[in-house]
């Protein structure tokens, strides 16, 4: 048995159709896991360091079978090291795309979670950057097309220079995706 966040519960339940009441033990939500994929594969080495609060990258990504209304419950994490000296801002967030669309990652991006965000000055040197988030597969996802779940990340400050990156560290990053359908 797969436990959930509390607040997933009530969430999956109210989308589903089923009111917000949560689950209490013993009864059985409308909802079934169909699977669960994860990957600890961080892809990015570094993030450059500038001005703008717009030069995202790609920290995990994870591609996902889907069907329309399909809900998926996200966890990922990632962690930074920040050798520049100053402090840097960095943000983080949680966005999806149509793998078999034909253009892939080219394509258009919909952010799927809040963005999040924290300052890592040099005495703290790391800092773990976490998200989880629930997001319902459109009712108009094309038949047969995955989605790539991805999580991305910036790195900025005022007293960037030209050049400088945060360290994204390889050995510490997790993405899950449990994918939730309606039961019949």
């Amino acid at each position: 048995m797969v436990k959930l966040r509390a607040f997933g519960v009530a969430l999956l339940l109210a989308l589903a159709g089923c009111g917000t009441q949560a689950a209490t033990p013993g009864s059985t939500p409308s909802l079934g896991m169909a699977g669960i994929t994860a990957t600890d594969q961080v892809v990015a080495t570094t993030l450059p360091v500038d001005q703008a609060s717009d030069t995202y990258r790609t920290m995990l990504r994870q591609v996902v079978p889907v069907d329309a209304g399909d809900l998926l419950d996200i966890e990922a994490w990632a962690r930074i090291t920040n050798e520049t000296g100053y402090v840097v801002g960095i943000g983080w967030h949680v966005w999806a795309y149509d793998v078999d669309s034909g253009l892939g990652s080219s394509g258009p991006w919909t952010r799927i979670s809040p963005i999040d965000g924290d300052n890592v000055d040099p005495p703290r040197h790391h800092m773990p950057l976490a998200i989880d988030t629930i997001y319902q597969v459109p009712a108009d996802w094309p038949t047969s097309h995955r989605i790539t779940v991805v999580l991305r990340a910036d790195a900025h400050s005022t007293a960037a220079v030209s050049g400088d990156t945060v360290t994204v560290d390889q050995d510490y990053g997790h993405l899950t995706v449990r994918r939730w359908i309606p039961l019949t």
